[in-house]
């Protein structure tokens, strides 16, 4: 792997994951030395970081990570609840119900998973990654996945507001579980009807102020 392949991947793990926070400035003495990089290749890494929206350029700062607006939530959620909702259809229409039948399970029993440490929580969103690939399995539309890779980039990150409230998980897990049951059983109609429901839940505790852990990242 190159080395500007390398600290790209580092740094947007580390942004998505959020150790490193929104405003954190990345410079470059301090992450090529981090990075065991040098300067071009750290360059290089951080033009790609910004031209996915990861990252901006301030004069005076340099590159720092990007922060999260209300603005952006709302804009990131009306250009995925289209492309969810098309993709879960399809899936129902054309999925293994073998596929989907045991997610629904795990979801039902994700309880202890969320209420234990933070350990169970990765797992939970192991979870929630092998229903999302299970339903683009299904779908087998490259238009759509292809849609939804810079959605789901910025989604991975703004889901992390939620990880310190167990409350919005456990239902966000029956809202998966009833997608799955959904997709298990063939019903294109009920399967976009509860990825509708999960979404805009998700929204809403998204853009509640007294949302729990990261509530300070939201800007308007």
């Amino acid at each position: 792997m190159r080395a500007s392949d390398r600290a790209y991947s580092t740094l947007r793990t580390d942004i998505i994951d959020w150790r490193l926070a929104p405003g954190d400035i990345l410079a470059e003495v301090e992450q090529s030395a981090r990075l065991g990089v040098s300067r071009t290749p750290l360059r290089e890494a951080l033009s790609r970081l910004v031209a996915e929206g990861l990252a901006t350029t301030h004069t005076g700062r340099g590159v720092v990570v990007s922060e999260i607006s209300l603005e952006a939530v709302t804009d990131l959620f009306d250009a995925r609840i289209p492309l969810e909702c098309a993709a879960v259809r399809i899936a129902a229409r054309r999925g293994d119900p073998a596929v989907f039948a045991p997610l629904a399970e795990e979801f039902a029993c994700a309880g202890p998973l969320i209420d234990g440490d933070a350990d169970g929580q990765t797992a939970y969103y192991g979870l929630v990654a092998r229903l999302d690939h299970g339903i683009d399995e299904a779908a087998g539309n490259p238009y759509l996945l292809q849609a939804q890779k810079p959605i789901r980039t910025h989604l991975a990150r703004v889901r992390r507001l939620a990880r310190d409230n167990p409350t919005r998980l456990l239902h966000s897990a029956h809202e998966h579980e009833q997608i799955a049951r959904a997709l298990a059983d063939g019903n294109a109609e009920l399967a976009e009807a509860a990825m509708r429901v999960h979404l805009h839940k998700s929204l809403q505790h998204l853009l509640t102020p007294s949302h729990a852990g990261h509530g300070a990242a939201l800007h308007h």
